[in-house]
Order: C-alpha cells, then sequence, then structure tokens
C-alpha cells in the first residue's frame, strides 16, 4: 500500500527542493506522512538547505507550520537551513501574523531560492 504525502521531495546538490503536489494541504494523515517522510530524508541525506516550494498552494492548515518548524530544528542541528519559496499574498500573510517571517527566509519561486 502506497503512503500518500502530498510531496515531492528533489535533490539539487546539497539542496533539497520540496515541492508540494495539491493546491491544498489540509488533510492530516497526509501532513503526517509527509513529516516522516521529510524527517527520515533529514536523516539520510543531511542537505545544507532545504527549499519549501508552495507554489500552486492556496491554502495549507496550521499543521503545516508545525513541520515547517520541525524540520528546521532537525537541519539547524547540522548547520542546515529551511527556506521557504513562492507562497501566495494569502499565504504570506499567516507568515506575518504568526510571525514567522522572522524566522524564514523567502523567495519569490524555488530557482530564486536554489541561486542563494
Amino acid at each position: 500500500m502506497e503512503t500518500k504525502t502530498g510531496l515531492e521531495i528533489r535533490d539539487k546538490g546539497d539542496v533539497a527542493v520540496v515541492a508540494f503536489t495539491h493546491s491544498c494541504i489540509s488533510d492530516v494523515e497526509e501532513i503526517s506522512n509527509a513529516s516522516a517522510q521529510l524527517k527520515n530524508y533529514v536523516q539520510q541525506k543531511r542537505p545544507a538547505k532545504m527549499i519549501f516550494d508552495f507554489a500552486g498552494v492556496k491554502f495549507f492548515s496550521s499543521q503545516v507550520l508545525g513541520l515547517l518548524l520541525e524540520v528546521r530544528a532537525h537541519l539547524q542541528a547540522d548547520a542546515g537551513k529551511v527556506v521557504v519559496s513562492g507562497l501566495s499574498a494569502q499565504l504570506q500573510r499567516i507568515f506575518k501574523i504568526t510571525n514567522l517571517n522572522k524566522i524564514f527566509t523567502f523567495y519569490p519561486d524555488a530557482d530564486a531560492a536554489l541561486s542563494q
């Protein structure tokens, strides 16, 4: 049985690009599976940077914010970092309201994040 995670992870050297495959990320089980997949990936690959690309995402539950913080904590243990790209104006407001805009670095798209 295949586990649904709703994300794809691509390696670009020592950078991982995490792209979401759904425009609405709110299924608790799917987010939990994605969290397990990401934790496993970080433990095995230890990327220097992980880009979370939200291009095409219109909505996500607060559990996704927890997932980002969890991955950030794991990567920081190895001096890695998490950046965010492709946010719509609505999703940008969520980061601002929660003050997470002070924790993460943002880029307009994954290519811009890769070039930094």
